[in-house]
């Protein structure tokens, strides 16, 4: 999976896991939903705009990163 789509992935999972809609985690965050909405169809995201979104999700960045998502294996880019 590229990075892009793992960072994704992480993002809907802390949502769901924080019963939280992308909409809500975007407002929480102060970044537009729409960066969120389409960083699927990205090939980059900011490092400012993930630490924005781990503001809307309550989580720390390092925890962020805390996921088998992130494992080398898993990772094709």
């Amino acid at each position: 999976m590229r990075l892009v789509d793992a960072v994704y992935e992480r993002i809907r999972e802390l949502a769901n896991s924080c019963d939280k809609s992308l909409y809500k985690v975007a407002r929480d965050g102060c970044v537009p939903y729409a960066t969120i909405a389409t960083m699927k169809r990205s090939s980059t995201v900011k490092l400012s705009t993930l630490y924005a979104v781990c503001e809307g999700l309550g989580v720390r960045l390092k925890d962020f990163f805390d996921s088998p998502l992130f494992d080398e294996e898993n990772i094709t880019d």
